[in-house]
């Protein structure tokens, strides 16, 4: 459905209009309060609309589901059968976009026949393009991306976690004695799974996102030979089927660090 050209085709789409609707607004925009509590910005609704009517355009046969769209309209789309459906989150990291922190993505995925097949994450910052084929492998501004087999041991590894939304007992453990060399939180779901794919950060740990922050960042991870997924349980198998619920994420960098961070993570849990 989508090959290597369409990927480029679609890369300089995004590029483009990211450059006019978010960098254009960035440290000028005021946010407003979504009834979850996250925040929106006249930018988040311009980029989702513009390419959705691009890319409406360019592929008129493939709905779009977008972060910005309710529940309801979410819903019918990941349940309809058609040629394909994009997934789009406009902004990953409103936060950080409202309050001029420059770490922020657009995130793009195509899901055919219930699993995700291409995406793209782009960072307007750096200008920045992560894109992957299921099966094709992933690339970073072109060029093909795989992940390091390093560092072999946990205690050596750079961790990235979002703190806010993991388990009391998990915060506690981080706090007495964390098992990796530093971490950080950054603030963008889709950026985070392309920097472990990147080896930026080796293993990493979210407690909670949705189908359009990690869509496309998942796909470029896996493509890349880092390993990692989402849960519903932290000790639990991998979940593979598409839904709106929210996921916890894990990665690292390749299958015996993996096997440390889960290990760890399992413990921490506890019963």
């Amino acid at each position: 459905m989508i090959d290597l050209d369409d990927m480029g085709r679609i890369a300089q789409l995004v590029r483009s209009t990211a450059r006019q609707e978010l960098m254009s607004r960035f440290e000028t925009v005021s946010a407003d309060i979504k009834a979850d509590g996250s925040l929106i910005t006249a930018a988040d609704t311009a980029m989702q609309q513009r390419l959705q009517d691009e890319l409406g355009r360019q592929w008129p046969g493939i709905a779009l589901l977008g972060e910005e769209m309710g529940t309801t309209e979410q819903e019918l789309l990941l349940s309809s059968r058609g040629a394909g459906l994009w997934c789009l989150d406009p902004l990953d990291g409103t936060a950080n976009f409202a309050a001029g922190i420059p770490f922020f993505a657009v995130s793009l995925a195509l899901i055919a026949d219930g699993a995700v097949t291409a995406g793209i994450v782009y960072d307007p910052v750096r200008d920045e393009c992560f894109s992957a084929l299921r099966g094709r492998g992933a690339w970073l501004d072109g060029q093909p991306l795989r992940a390091a087999a390093r560092p072999e041991h946990l205690s050596e590894a750079m961790a990235m976690l979002d703190l806010k939304r993991l388990p009391d007992s998990l915060i506690t453990a981080v706090a007495r004695q964390s098992p990796y060399r530093s971490q950080r939180s950054f603030g963008s779901v889709a950026l985070d799974w392309c920097w472990v794919a990147r080896g930026r950060c080796q293993v990493y740990l979210h407690g909670g996102q949705r189908l359009w922050d990690y869509a496309a960042g998942q796909l470029v991870l896996s493509e890349s030979g880092a390993v990692g997924g989402l849960l519903d349980d932290y000790r639990g198998d991998w979940v593979t089927t598409l839904s709106l619920s929210p996921r916890i994420g894990v990665a690292a960098t390749h299958d015996g660090l993996l096997s440390q961070w889960r290990a760890w993570i399992a413990a921490a849990v506890g019963d």
